[in-house]
């Protein structure tokens, strides 16, 4: 009994792969990425600032707006 080989489709390969990524694949990164960033630059900031930093600022503005 012979065994049976397989043939080559028609159409030919794509040269290329594609990859569709969701959007929170992108994004959550991004903003991980982000808050890193900030909290590393802010701890070099608390001892030259007097006053409050406008990163300070604005985390206020974000938990106050989240509070409502």
């Amino acid at each position: 009994m012979a065994a049976r080989t397989h043939t080559r489709s028609p159409r030919p390969a794509s040269a290329g792969v594609e990859v569709r990524l969701p959007w929170w694949a992108v994004a959550l990164p991004a903003v991980a990425f982000a808050a890193l960033l900030l909290l590393i630059s802010g701890s070099g900031e608390a001892h030259a600032a007097t006053g409050d930093s406008a990163i300070g600022q604005l985390l206020e503005r974000i938990v106050d707006l989240l509070t409502r």
